[in-house]
């Protein structure tokens, strides 16, 4: 045993590390971890894989991650498929001594990774050569490269698709770091697969009454590791519906006046399409030209959170944009904001993208005439997919010609007739219409859909017509029906069904498009809910995520925040209208520890578990996340609510977090407890029963 002086620096020096240790935590990009657990659980479901690496201690850790995936992290669940490329000591020697050391990873990624596969590269320094040759060969072969690595900037951080630099000077600290981060994605990645413990499973509560109104789906369908990744490549706008009351007729003309009117939002054209195949967990892939303008950064935005992955080769833009004004249910008017003459796009696919179209196992054009389709490079990486896989053509009167060989176009008969110059109403003329097209184009198939008469397929020239006739009572809007019958046929194609099975399930499926509201009726999905392995109540991603979806449609976010220990009557109704202020709300819960420091000891009654799992039954609370500090100035500053709501007789002077809201031009309401209800007087006058 040393010296008491040595014991001394040996404790101050342990404290040094943890206060290092926990200013490195704090710096960690905790949503980035989260996204990549998302985009990792659709690929691997989707029966993609992971590829992990490095060198000495972040090898371990590479190896760490991979074999939580293998195995598992927390719950059981299937297996995943990951492979830590340094474990083969065999390929690793033998490819050293061949090839030298600094080739021993990236020939095993060329090897090993199939276009839309991840490669996890680790690094404290973001300085190994074989590293960085791993992710060059990584995207050249179309894989999504992430890094984790020390201080930024650094060379690998820079060649790769994303990092998160963890900025510590001690190697010891960014690998302590870097095993943190890769147990949040296995979270994350267990989270987007839904898994459930068994006691989380027997503990399930029923899902709680709908709400008066709506409020964001907070769960997606996991990936379905059978479906086939598909991948939609088409010109992507932005539709916005402004729906309101009409209740007169203006003074200034005979036009109805919309009042209270409301807009939301969504993507529109091949936006539509991906975003539609992608809702039953299917792995999607849009190929697209997005504008940097306001409207394409919220056309990117719901992209992102409807899950479907994009290449974006850019455009001069500005963002075709279609309004609707809608009352009722219908449309009184569409508004055009689309330029004359399309954006010119700005690049070809690279040799990576061109591998991600070759790896799908069905391609949808989606063409809208704003120029994907008679791009070159994307017109030769379709021209080389039909050899191989099934491609379906949705096409425009201004748009390209389909390129040879295509095993499914899909006009509608108005674009039929337009396109082949046939002109006349019926079944007859569409047959004509739909035979010519087959010889025009050299396709394989030509499916004319005729709305609510279903539609009529040619597959091939001298075949006999297959008329599908659509399901009774099957009216209703219409908006959106083609892209609904063009992505399920693709995505039945993709999973093996003949031409007819296609286009039969594509009719029922636009069909019941239709009923339910068409593309109005289409909600953006929330991010996957959390791991049943902890409280749900209690997972600050899932309000990070409904908050997300909420913006991503122009939505207005509520929070309000307290213990909430022993819920009563006035809290119930306190949460109704702060629900009723705007389209989600986020209950911040004080902690355990924080109600023991605010409320005294013996307080709270009732556990933050327990606490959270109550209101979260509540259909006016759409997610909750419980802070440690006394005061809830830290998810406030994440969440940033559009209004924050506190309950109680409250001043605006006497709500400390009121400056803070303001900060970001949120408001700061109160709304008065129902009077005679107080957590105390219950307790009290339990304590005084007997």
């Amino acid at each position: 045993m040393g010296p008491p002086d040595d014991d001394v620096a040996r404790g101050a020096r342990g404290q040094e590390h943890l206060a290092h240790l926990g200013a490195a935590l704090a710096t960690m990009d905790l949503q980035r971890l989260r996204r990549w657990g998302q985009h990792l659980a659709a690929v691997l479901a989707g029966g993609g894989r992971l590829l992990a690496a490095g060198n000495g201690g972040s090898a371990a850790e590479a190896q760490h991650l991979t074999s939580e995936l293998v195995g598992r992290f927390k719950d059981d669940r299937e297996p995943l498929s990951a492979i830590a490329l340094h474990a083969d000591t065999s390929a690793v020697t033998a490819l050293g001594n061949d090839y030298g050391y600094a080739e021993i990873f990236a020939r095993q990624v060329r090897a090993h990774g199939r276009a839309g596969d991840v490669l996890m590269l680790l690094s404290t320094s973001g300085r190994s050569e074989n590293l960085l040759r791993a992710a060059a060969a990584g995207r050249d072969a179309g894989l999504k490269v992430w890094a984790l690595t020390g201080p930024s900037p650094n060379p690998l951080a820079a060649a790769c698709d994303d990092a998160m630099t963890i900025s510590a000077a001690a190697t010891g600290t960014i690998q302590e770091c870097h095993l943190v981060a890769i147990h949040l994605i296995c979270a994350s990645v267990d989270a987007a697969l839904g898994v459930r413990s068994g006691d989380a499973a027997q503990q399930a509560r029923p899902d709680p009454e709908p709400a008066p109104r709506a409020r964001p789906a907070l769960s997606r369908r996991s990936p379905d590791r059978r479906r086939g990744p598909l991948v939609v490549a088409g010109d992507s706008l932005l539709d916005r519906d402004v729906a309101g009351e009409v209740e007169r007729v203006s003074p200034e003309a005979p036009v109805p006046v919309v009042d209270r009117a409301t807009s939301s939002f969504r993507p529109g054209g091949a936006g539509l399409a991906a975003l539609l195949a992608a809702r039953d967990g299917r792995r999607v892939t849009l190929v697209t030209a997005l504008c940097p303008d306001d409207a394409g950064r919220r056309l990117a935005g719901l992209l992102e959170a409807s899950g479907v992955e994009v290449i974006d080769l850019g455009s001069s833009g500005p963002t075709p944009v279609k309004i609707r004004i809608r009352a009722d249910g219908r449309s009184l008017l569409m508004v055009s904001e689309a330029p004359r003459e399309p954006g010119r796009i700005r690049r070809p696919l690279t040799e990576g993208e061109r591998r991600a179209i070759a790896g799908a196992a069905a391609v949808l054009v989606s063409d809208y005439g704003g120029g994907i389709g008679a791009q070159p490079s994307v017109r030769d990486a379709v021209g080389e997919a039909v050899t191989r896989i099934p491609v379906v053509w949705d096409v425009h009167p201004r748009g390209a010609e389909p390129v040879k060989g295509i095993r499914l176009v899909t006009p509608n008969a108005r674009e039929a007739e337009h396109l082949s110059g046939i002109h006349g109403d019926g079944l007859a003329f569409d047959i004509d219409r739909a035979r010519a097209l087959v010889g025009m184009w050299s396709a394989a198939s030509v499916a004319v859909t005729r709305g609510r008469d279903g539609a009529i397929l040619l597959d091939g020239a001298d075949a006999l017509p297959v008329v599908i006739a659509a399901p009774l009572g099957s009216g209703g809007d219409a908006c959106g029906a083609g892209d609904c019958f063009a992505a399920t046929a693709a995505g039945l194609l993709a999973d093996g069904a003949l031409v007819s099975e296609a286009v039969a399930g594509a009719v029922e499926a636009a069909s019941g498009f239709v009923a339910a509201g068409g593309a109005h009726a289409v909600g953006l999905p929330a991010a996957a809910p959390p791991s049943a392995g902890a409280p749900s109540g209690i997972d600050e991603r899932t309000a990070h995520d409904v908050v997300a979806s909420v913006r991503a449609t122009g939505g207005a976010v509520v929070a309000t925040a307290g213990c909430f220990d022993l819920l009563h009557a006035g809290h119930v109704a306190m949460l109704a209208r702060a629900r009723a202020l705007g389209d989600c709300l986020i209950v911040c819960l004080n902690s355990d520890e924080s109600v023991r420091r605010l409320k005294g000891e013996g307080r709270p009654i009732v556990t933050a578990h327990d606490r959270a799992a109550v209101l979260e039954a509540l259909t006016s609370v759409d997610a909750v996340v419980t802070f440690d500090e006394d005061r809830p100035d830290r998810v406030l500053g994440q969440i940033r609510p559009d209004f924050y709501v506190k309950g109680g007789d409250y001043r605006i002077g006497d709500v400390l977090e009121a400056a803070l809201v303001a900060s970001w031009k949120g408001r700061t309401v109160i709304l008065p407890y129902i009077g005679n209800r107080s957590t105390s007087g219950i307790i009290d006058k339990i304590a005084n029963v007997g």
